[in-house]
């Protein structure tokens, strides 16, 4: 599970400059997918391999309740981050608020970096010294605009991360498929999870959750074991304070990342939303298996045509999961509930599926055979060769003369080929294209090797 890193300061010291600089986007989050949204103010990031969120705490204005405000952000960051990332001003100096949350940040017992922004060479580590007076020992130059001092912070931010691995423990169970249930405020989450849990008198036990304020469910049903994972309720940005709101996503971000098989909870009677699309878009962004629940089933009045009318809208809304079962339910009488964990099964058996290198030869074959791609500038576009790399969810590396030409919809065909000949209608599947070394360029490195001209 990806550790989370906020950054914490009051307005104007950079902290967004710094957020993209480690980001590498002016925008937190980039998806090719319609219908899917994104907070512009957390992203995934990585440094010497290590990858993370990074959540900026900005967005809060000066005003009589400055202070109040500022102390708000640094508790959510305590209660939420496993690193927590102070920003100063090295031009405008020392502010009182500066001082407020520093003592604030001395009674935590986490990882705090103090990092002194626009800094821009050596020649101006002179103003750090008004910053030791705060009772700071280690201090970090940096300019988050030119990247000065910019490794050193992120190399001390990654080290310090190894203190918060999770290792599984002995007892655990290799096979147990971990379920995310995930969904906006007031859909029923929890009532689908208290279903489960009593409706068969499942053997339950309560674990703690990697995330500090969860608590994961463990159940067995038929031989076969569950992590349910509840999360809360994500809305629309504008429902809730934008502070509050990014907090609540990266929780469901996390969970997401820990998961297999997403279980992603509508409100049938209120009707699919967008914000219904973009919790399932984070999902899909995520690599999990899609399982659509339209919950509240017993609330809609019904006739012969509904469920299609249902179906069919939510396909259109969410084409980008054209691949994920879906299926009407309603958690308060039970109806269908059971049916879920055999579309869990479906799902799993498929997302975690190997394909024998020689039968995923002989699909793209007959595929391109069948429809061969566009022309490249007047030359033919070649598939040379096709292996899967890994599984969960199914990943396949194809090498081609021309992968940047490939348009995206020849690329969906090809999945979709996989789909129907591989068995794989309900699992998201990854299709890398990459560039094969043509025959000159490999004489060349070995004219090279050999010493000769």
């Amino acid at each position: 599970m990806k550790p989370i890193i906020a950054i914490v300061g009051r307005p104007n010291v950079g902290k967004s400059t710094l957020f993209n600089r480690i980001t590498r986007s002016k925008d937190a989050l980039v998806d090719d997918f319609p219908g899917v949204t994104r907070d512009r103010h957390y992203g995934d990031a990585s440094w010497n391999d290590i990858e993370f969120t990074l959540v900026d705490t900005g967005g809060f204005t000066e005003g009589n309740d400055f202070a109040e405000e500022i102390r708000f952000q640094v508790h959510l960051a305590i209660a939420d981050a496993d690193v927590i990332v102070l920003l100063l001003d090295g031009k405008e100096g020392i502010s009182p608020f500066d001082q407020d949350v520093i003592d604030i940040l001395r009674t935590v017992d986490k990882p705090i970096f103090f990092a002194v922004n626009k800094i821009d060479g050596a020649e101006q580590e002179v103003m750090l010294s008004d910053f030791y007076q705060l009772g700071i020992d280690d201090l970090y130059p940096l300019s988050a605009e030119h990247r000065y001092g910019f490794n050193d912070l992120l190399d001390g931010i990654v080290d310090s991360l190894s203190e918060f691995a999770v290792e599984p423990t002995s007892d655990s169970d290799p096979d147990m498929i971990k379920l995310a249930v995930v969904g906006r405020p007031n859909v029923g989450k929890s009532s689908l999870i208290n279903r489960v849990l009593g409706e068969k008198r499942l053997l339950v036990s309560d674990i703690p959750g990697t995330t500090r304020d969860a608590i994961d469910s463990v159940c067995k049903l038929n031989g076969k074991s569950y992590l349910l994972v509840d999360t809360a309720g994500i809305r629309r940005k504008g429902k809730v304070s934008q502070k509050l709101e990014k907090f609540s996503i990266i929780k469901a971000l996390r969970s997401l990342d820990r998961c297999d098989v997403a279980l992603i909870v509508m409100d049938a009677e209120e009707g699919v939303t967008d914000q219904d699309i973009a919790v399932a878009g984070y999902a899909y962004d995520r690599g999990c298996g899609c399982i659509l629940l339209l919950n509240k089933w017993d609330l809609v009045d019904k006739d012969s045509k509904t469920v299609k009318v249902y179906y069919e809208r939510l396909r259109n809304q969410a084409k980008f999961l054209g691949f994920a079962p879906a299926i009407t339910l309603s958690a308060l009488t039970g109806q269908r509930v059971s049916k879920v964990f055999k579309l869990v099964d479906e799902v799993f058996g498929q997302y975690q599926r190997r394909i024998g290198t020689g039968q995923l030869n002989k699909i793209f074959e007959q595929a391109i055979a069948k429809n061969e791609p566009s022309l490249h500038r007047g030359r033919r576009i070649k598939f040379y060769y096709a292996a899967q790399t890994s599984t969960k969810p199914p990943t396949i590396v194809c090498f081609v003369n021309y992968p940047q030409a490939v348009h995206f919809s020849y690329k969906r065909y090809l999945i979709n080929q996989l789909r129907e000949k591989a068995g794989l209608e309900s699992t998201p599947i990854r299709l890398i294209l990459r560039q094969r070394e043509g025959k000159r360029k490999k004489a060349e490195v070995g004219r090279r090797k050999s010493g000769k001209k």
